[in-house]
């Protein structure tokens, strides 16, 4: 072997374990399996929050990324995709380049729980009802009245929605935060 063969091969080896190393587990078991929102109801999805070029559409428990991809690509908003699986964020950035709006659009590794989400506009959902209740008071307290949210498949227990689709037997619901109820004190 030349000492150029040899090169190229420590530098192949070294870019192979450095990217095997940085392959991280998520942060603790992800609370739902993976399970992507079919095209049809994804669309469905932002047309019901009237997404516009305006929004910022943050998908909690983004998956590989396609409604935040979606809103980027096919109705101008920009997008915050947050994960706590750390495969499936690589997997939204390899898609987000692949559609051409990796400028529009983020990708965070964290627990949608702990996430910081105020910059939202819209939020969507495709998430067990347990974890929809539990996320409940984080939107109501984090989110500015008016942001639209959208849940796949599952309500919110006794929040009723504003409205509610249903999309080759595929429901989706979208409910408004409130304004917030001002105390005498604080007038």
């Amino acid at each position: 072997m030349t000492r150029h063969t040899i090169r190229v091969l420590t530098v192949l080896l070294s870019s192979v374990l450095a990217a095997a190393a940085t392959q991280k587990a998520p942060r603790r078991a992800p609370d739902v399996r993976y399970e992507p929102s079919p095209p049809e109801v994804v669309r469905a999805m932002l047309r019901l929050a009237e997404v516009t070029r305006n929004d910022v559409v943050y998908d909690l428990g983004c998956g590989d990324g396609r409604i935040v991809i979606t809103a980027a690509k096919e109705f101008g908003a920009r997008g915050v995709g947050i994960d706590i699986d750390p495969q499936r964020i690589a997997e939204s950035l390899a898609n987000a380049r692949k559609a051409g709006v990796a400028r529009r659009v983020k990708f965070r590794n964290e627990d949608l729980f702990d996430a910081d989400i105020r910059q939202a506009t819209v939020v969507t959902l495709y998430l067990w009802p347990w974890v929809n209740l539990k996320l409940r008071p984080k939107l109501l307290k984090e989110l500015k009245p008016g942001t639209r949210v959208v849940s796949h498949s599952h309500d919110m227990g006794d929040w009723e929605p504003e409205r509610q689709i249903e999309v080759n037997g595929h429901r989706i619901y979208l409910w408004r935060i409130p304004a917030r109820a001002t105390s005498p004190a604080a007038r």
